[in-house]
Parts: structure tokens; C-alpha cells; sequence
């Protein structure tokens, strides 16, 4: 991260040889000599006082796993069992943080895909990250286990469930999400948010085709926590029964909205998909502050 502009700059003036040195001095204005004297000082302040500062907000924490979770996706995990200021304040599903790796200076923003019962009880944040040539991203997935990067402080508010418990009174939950926006999706799934206790939960997940379409091996485990999974396939292979085209449109297919005042969903991923669902949802009756969003 870089440090703000402040320095001043000083442009360089060309003398006459027959002047001395002390001749210029002393011809210079006295309050423009100490203006420039005192900015310089201030400047070396601010200088060093953004250095201080960006290094106190950059925890260096190693990679402990590497490994493909999806076509041009990759699974990260990183330890942070030394850093227990960075592991609580992870609070809630939904959160992100900047995230450096060595000799890049510009940061990418990361949502943890881990619920954060996992950061207090392992030391560890994990990732689901998508490679983009030329991006920080491609750098992160080819380093190696035991590489060190950099984590800044938690961000974000993260989803606000509270805004749809009890969930004897919001029995329906709707969740939506597109390629890695599944990261925080799978936080919040994992980190409970009371799916057992209502009655229609369910999680329409959207990739190009399965192979493009991490977290596979957990849809089981969604399921038995009460979340009903409908993968959507906009390219799929031959062969695939499931619903195909984009999110939106197998939810418009479907939708089965028994009470939509007591209907809650969560959207993350691309936002003209969250837009649509958004205006669905809103057009059938769903309160607009019972849309939780993250993208």
C-alpha cells in the first residue's frame, strides 16, 4: 500500500556563478525559508507516520494449502494462529480483507469463504480464489505452501442475519450465488444460521458447467443442514438433468414463494444477476430489507 503524496516538491533553479551562496540566502525571503523548512519537517513526519501505519495494519501470515478447487479456481488456506487480534475479528459471514503478496505493492480484496468458528478453533482463514491472468490473484495461486503474504484487519459488516431470525418467523431463505461469489455463501451456510428450523431454504449456485463449480463435495453436507442446493448450469454438458441458463431465470421458473413477508434472501456474485433477483423478489412481495447482499 502506498504511502500518501505529501512531500512537497522542490523545484530546482539555475544561479549565476558570480553569487555566492550566502548572497542567495541571504536575498531569499525570510518567512519563504521557514515555510519550506517547516513543510519539509512535516513532511518527513507524515512520511514516517504512514509507514508506522501501514506497517501495523499488514500481518504477515504463511500459506498452509495450495490446491485446484475448480476450473481456474483455487482453494487457499492461511495460518493465522499467530495473529489472535486478526482471528476475532472475524465476526460474521460476509466479511473480506485486502490481502498482499510479496514485491506487489496494490492488494486484492478477498472474501474468507470459512466461517469464523473455524479461524477461532484452527488459526486459519480460507479462500476460494479466482486466477485472472495478470491479476494479484494468478500471482497468489502459484505460490507455494509455507509462502508468506500479507492480511490487512477484517472488513465489511458482513450479513446482517439478524434481519431475518427467528427463523420460526422468516421460514423462507433464499440464497443466490454465481461462480467464486460462492465463497462467503459457503461461510454463511457453515456457519449456521438456523436452516434446520425452517422450512425452505434453498441455494441456487451458478457456473458456466461442473466443472467450473467449486465445492462440490460439500453439497451433501449443505443438505443435511437443512439448505437445498440447485446447481445452474449456463453451458452445461451433455447429459446434465439439472436446471440450466442463469440463476435468475431457474428461480423465475420455480420461485414458490408461499409467504413472501416472511421471506429473506442473501445475494452474492454478479450484480446484474442480484439485480434481477432483487427486483423478482421485491415485485412479488419480499421486503427490500430482508435482501441481504454481498457483491
Amino acid at each position: 500500500m502506498s504511502t500518501l503524496p505529501f512531500a512537497p516538491s522542490v523545484t530546482h533553479a539555475h544561479f549565476s556563478h558570480s553569487l555566492s551562496p550566502m548572497f542567495i540566502l541571504r536575498r531569499l525571503p525570510l518567512t519563504r525559508h521557514l515555510r519550506l523548512s517547516r513543510n519539509n519537517r512535516v513532511a518527513s513526519v507524515v512520511s514516517a507516520a504512514a509507514v508506522r501505519q501501514d506497517a501495523s495494519l499488514w500481518t504477515p501470515a504463511p500459506l498452509s494449502l495450495i490446491e485446484s478447487a475448480a476450473e481456474s479456481l483455487f482453494h487457499i488456506s492461511i495460518d493465522i494462529s499467530n495473529a489472535p487480534d486478526l482471528v476475532a475479528s472475524y465476526t460474521r459471514p460476509g466479511q473480506y480483507l485486502q490481502l498482499r503478496v510479496p514485491d506487489v505493492e496494490k492488494p486484492s480484496f478477498m472474501a474468507i469463504a470459512s466461517p469464523p468458528s473455524l479461524a477461532a478453533s484452527r488459526g486459519a482463514f480460507e479462500f476460494l480464489v479466482k486466477s485472472i491472468a495478470g491479476s494479484t490473484a494468478e500471482i497468489l495461486c502459484g505460490l507455494k505452501k509455507g509462502e508468506t503474504v500479507e492480511l490487512s484487519p477484517v472488513m465489511g459488516n458482513g450479513f446482517n442475519i439478524d434481519l431475518i431470525d427467528p427463523p420460526e418467523k422468516y421460514p423462507t431463505v433464499l440464497i443466490f450465488a454465481t461462480g467464486s461469489g460462492i465463497s462467503p455463501i459457503r461461510s454463511l451456510i457453515e456457519s449456521g444460521f438456523g436452516a434446520d428450523r425452517r422450512s425452505d431454504v434453498r441455494l441456487y449456485y451458478g457456473a458456466r458447467n461442473l466443472k467450473r463449480m467449486a465445492y462440490q463435495d460439500k453439497f451433501k453436507e449443505w443438505e443435511s443442514s437443512g439448505v437445498k442446493v440447485v446447481p445452474v448450469l449456463s453451458q452445461p454438458d451433455d447429459g446434465w438433468k439439472g436446471e440450466t441458463g442463469y440463476v435468475q431465470a431457474a428461480f423465475a421458473r420455480a420461485k414458490q414463494l408461499a409467504a413472501p413477508k416472511a421471506t429473506g434472501a442473501v445475494l452474492c456474485g454478479q450484480k446484474q444477476m442480484a439485480e434481477e433477483i432483487t427486483s423478482i423478489l421485491v415485485a412479488d412481495g419480499v421486503s427490500n430489507d430482508k435482501l441481504l447482499k454481498n457483491f
